[in-house]
C-alpha cells in the first residue's frame, strides 16, 4: 500500500528545535511534502523580510530526514500555498494549533484533504521554542483590547468621553505580527529593555514605551492603550477625555476575576493583516457612535465584575459593532463570512484590535474548536 502524502506549509525562518519536532510528527502520517512562503510573500504578510532566504530554506528542509519533497509556493497572502496543494493533492494537511485558520480548513473540505491540527509538544529533554522566542527570547507581553477600543485616540474621545478594557497577555504562542494585540509596540519595548519590562512604577514605564514609540514630530500617533495594555498587569480601565493618555485608570489584579476571563475567552487564527492594509479608510466618526462605545465598554466593565457570562457577551459584540460602524474598514468579507459560521456557536465576539486581521476573539462558556487559550499576566509574576 503506497504511502500517504502529508501537506504542511509555512515560513519556517530560523529552523529550530520546535520545527524538527513538528515535522518529525508530521512525517508520521507519511511522505512529507513542505511548502514554503517565499521572500516576497513572507514581507507582504510580516512587513520583514526572513533572515534566511527562500533559497536557503528550502536546502535545510530538504536536508532534514523527515522531508521527502520541499516547495517554495508560487502564491501571495495566507493561502499562498494554494497551488502547490493542488499540484501535490496530499491525503492529510497538517497545522500547529496556531496556525489553524478557518480558510485552511474550508480549502481542504473543498479539495476532500483530511485537516489535522497538532499541539505545539517540544522534544523531551528540550526547550519549547518558536522564530519569534529565538528572535527576542523575551517575556515581555502582547495585549488584548476587550472592548472601546479607539477611544484613546483624541480625534475619537472627543466626541464622547470614555474607557477602553486591555488585559496584558503572557506571549504563550508565536502570536502573529499585525494581529491587532499591540505587536509593534511590543517590538518597541523589546528594542527598549531586550527580554523584560523592567521593575519600577508602572504607569511611568508605559509612559516611557509611548513616548518611545511616538517621538516629536509623530503623524499618526500610536495609542497609549498598547503601551499601557502591555506594561499594566492584569484587567484595566483606561478612561480618556479627548487626550493621547487616561485621566483616570482602574485596575483588577483579583486571582477569581483573571481566572473567569481566561476560561471564557477563546481566540481563532485569522492571520496577519497585509502590509498595505489601512483601517481608517471610510472612517466616520459621530457623537453617537463614540458614545455607543463607551457605553458597550462599561457595560463590558460590569459584565466582568459580576462575572455574568451573557452580559459579557453582549457588551463584547456591541463594542465590536460600534467600532465597525465608525470604522468600517476593519472588516472584509472573509471576516464576515467567518463571524458568520462562529456566531451563533457563542455568547461574544469581536476581532483583536484594530482588526483587517490577527483573531476572531469569542465569548463563552465552553471551548470552541479550532480556538486557543490565553493566559492573563498577573502582578505577582512581576
Amino acid at each position: 500500500m503506497p504511502m500517504k502524502k502529508v501537506f504542511v506549509s509555512g515560513c519556517f525562518d530560523l529552523l529550530h528545535s520546535g520545527h524538527v519536532a513538528f515535522l518529525k510528527e508530521a512525517a508520521t502520517y507519511g511522505n512529507l511534502y513542505v511548502c514554503i512562503g517565499s521572500d516576497k510573500t513572507v514581507f507582504e504578510l510580516k512587513g520583514r523580510y526572513p533572515i534566511n532566504t527562500e533559497a536557503e530554506r528550502k536546502y535545510m528542509l530538504e536536508a532534514l530526514k523527515y522531508v521527502h519533497e520541499c516547495r517554495i509556493n508560487k502564491g501571495s497572502g495566507i493561502i499562498d500555498f494554494k497551488n502547490e496543494l493542488k499540484e501535490i493533492h496530499p491525503d492529510i494537511f497538517i497545522v500547529n494549533e496556531d496556525g489553524n485558520i478557518p480558510s485552511k480548513k474550508e480549502l481542504c473540505d473543498e479539495l476532500a484533504i483530511e485537516y489535522k491540527v497538532l499541539h505545539r509538544i517540544p522534544q523531551d529533554g528540550l526547550p519549547a521554542r518558536s522564530t519569534t522566542s529565538l528572535r527576542t527570547i523575551s517575556t515581555i507581553p502582547f495585549r488584548i483590547d476587550l472592548a472601546g477600543g479607539w477611544l484613546d485616540q483624541p480625534y475619537v474621545s472627543k466626541y464622547h468621553h470614555g474607557a477602553v478594557l486591555t488585559i496584558s497577555i503572557e506571549p504563550t504562542i508565536e502570536f502573529n505580527n499585525r494581529s491587532g494585540m499591540a505587536s509593534s509596540t511590543r517590538n518597541k519595548a523589546i528594542e527598549l529593555w531586550k527580554v523584560s519590562i523592567p521593575k519600577g512604577n508602572e504607569e511611568q514605564l508605559a509612559k516611557l514605551l509611548f513616548c518611545y514609540e511616538n517621538p516629536p514630530g509623530t503623524k499618526e500617533v500610536a495609542g497609549s492603550q498598547d503601551s499601557l495594555g502591555i506594561v499594566l498587569p492584569g484587567l484595566n480601565k483606561l478612561f480618556y477625555q479627548n487626550n493621547h493618555w487616561p485621566s483616570k485608570i482602574e485596575s483588577v489584579h483579583d486571582e477569581k476575576i483573571l481566572s473567569w476571563i481566561e476560561e471564557h475567552l477563546f481566540l481563532l487564527p485569522l492571520g496577519p493583516r497585509e502590509s498595505d492594509y489601512n483601517v481608517l479608510d471610510k472612517t466616520f466618526i459621530s457623537d453617537e457612535g463614540a458614545a455607543t462605545l463607551a457605553l458597550a465598554a462599561d457595560d463590558c466593565w460590569q459584565a466582568i465584575q459580576e462575572m455574568n457570562i451573557d452580559k459579557f457577551g453582549e457588551a463584547f459584540i456591541q463594542s465590536f459593532n460600534a467600532q465597525v460602524k465608525m470604522f468600517p474598514n476593519m472588516v472584509d468579507e472573509f471576516i464576515k463570512e467567518t463571524i458568520d459560521k462562529y456566531k451563533n456557536l457563542c455568547k461574544g465576539y469581536k476581532l483583536s484590535g484594530a482588526g483587517g486581521g490577527g483573531y476572531l476573539i469569542l465569548v463563552n462558556d465552553r471551548a470552541i474548536e479550532g480556538t486557543f487559550k490565553i493566559k492573563i499576566r498577573r502582578r505577582d509574576q512581576l
